[in-house]
């Protein structure tokens, strides 16, 4: 039987769904014990510092943001499930070259960071098609993005300890040959859906696409508050955390750690999903940022020097926090705009959104060489609380309302 793209009547749990949910669960399994952990981990065993570990991170997340819109316009124009497993043989032609590099030396930064680079590109062009999709095979938009976020934070819980304990007793290769695999198993998952998505019969050229993508997103004013507002967020918070917190960790407490908190910080995310997928607030993205508040305790834990458990402590708030919002976000997002445009606007929303974070995780490193870890730290909590502020501030954002399931914004 072959699916179509229209979402059918019976429950989340579709043929389309379930192998879609696999595609994405395993493909995370590999990202969550690539980056951060595993990245971390060979730049410093390599002697490339703290600053090291920001460039490699950041190489990833820039040419996600600079070439997400570009991905966009694929996904709309080739539909999603195409271009999705395109990207991920993509990936696994990349990967497997950083994983020869390890099995033959330690490899030059250079080249942590051009393959860093290029599978950055891969998942701009992946990640507006798992956007276009979810509408498409589920009903219940916010319990479809439930039941997947459960998924990534119980991966998330098993990849970094699973990578921890692997790194422990086995070279870094190991863990990138794994990664490796994911990607080939969530090509043959996405194959297995059979979706059939109609090409659009527009003749519009690449350009004009393009500039309609733009209009959908400017014409929203919730939606480009929020990433005007997350792009101040990723710069000041996001990106300077996820620098500093697994190195810091790393150093004082070691790889082990590490996985154990990264594990924390996933168990708090499932709490938060499964927390997303029974509570329906009428105003999802007012209950969002006021649920943000939770991820200043693991900054705070950082910068105070407080022990391993309550500096797990603080992760598993912020998992819960982050998972909730990413609920509420993402479920609006997939709600209101409509499917024949959501890939040009989810990707005009990603690269919104990531487009700082290399800044932040770039700058993370020399900040806290010129004034250290603690100010950095406590100058991002103080920023993430001014973002909460900034989000209810906002009447479009705090205002907008929930759908009810199987309806949108366009009937």
């Amino acid at each position: 039987m072959i699916e179509t793209g229209t979402p059918p009547s019976k429950g989340v749990w579709t043929r389309a769904f379930t192998l879609f949910f696999a595609a994405r669960t395993v493909s995370i399994l590999g990202d969550q014990m690539l980056i951060p952990i595993t990245v971390t981990v060979a730049v410093l065993q390599a002697g490339y510092g703290v600053s090291g570990v920001g460039f490699a991170l950041a190489a990833h997340t820039a040419p996600l943001a600079a070439f997400v819109i570009l991905g966009g316009v694929l996904v709309d124009r080739l539909t999603p499930i195409r271009v999705m497993v395109a990207a991920d043989l993509a990936r696994v032609v990349i990967h497997a070259t950083l994983v020869l590099s390890f099995v033959l030396g330690t490899p030059d930064l250079w080249l942590i960071i051009t393959v860093m680079a290029l599978s950055g590109v891969c998942t701009a062009a992946f990640q507006p098609g798992y956007a276009s999709v979810i509408p498409r095979v589920a009903v219940d938009v916010q319990k479809a993005n439930a039941a997947i976020r459960v998924a990534e934070a119980l991966v998330a819980v098993a990849g970094p300890a699973a990578a921890g304990l692997i790194l422990s007793v086995a070279p870094v290769s190991v863990v990138l040959a794994i990664d490796t695999a994911t990607y080939a198993l969530s090509a043959v998952f996405l194959l297995l859906m059979r979706l059939r998505i109609p090409r659009p019969e527009s003749t519009a050229s690449f350009r004009r696409d393009l500039v309609q993508g733009w209009h959908e997103f400017r014409s929203r004013r919730w939606l480009w508050n929020v990433i005007v507002i997350y792009m101040l967020f990723q710069v000041t918070v996001n990106g300077p955390s996820l620098t500093l917190g697994p190195s810091l960790i790393t150093l004082d407490h070691g790889e082990r750690t590490l996985g154990f908190v990264m594990a924390t910080f996933g168990a708090g995310a499932v709490l938060g999903g499964l927390a997303a997928a029974r509570f329906r607030p009428r105003y999802p993205l007012r209950a969002g940022a006021i649920a943000m508040v939770g991820g200043a305790f693991s900054l705070l834990a950082l910068a105070l020097h407080l022990p391993p458990p309550l500096i797990a402590a603080g992760y598993l708030l912020h998992g819960v926090a982050g998972a909730f919002w990413l609920v509420m976000f993402h479920s609006s997002v997939q709600t209101h705009i409509p499917p024949d445009v959501l890939g040009r606007v989810h990707a005009y929303d990603v690269a919104g959104s990531l487009v700082m974070r290399p800044v932040g995780q770039t700058a993370a490193g020399p900040a806290a060489l010129w004034v250290g870890a603690a100010p950095v730290l406590f100058f991002s909590t103080a920023m993430l609380l001014v973002t909460v502020g900034l989000l209810l501030a906002a009447p479009a954002v705090r205002g907008l309302r929930n759908l009810r399931p199987g309806r949108s914004e366009i009937g």
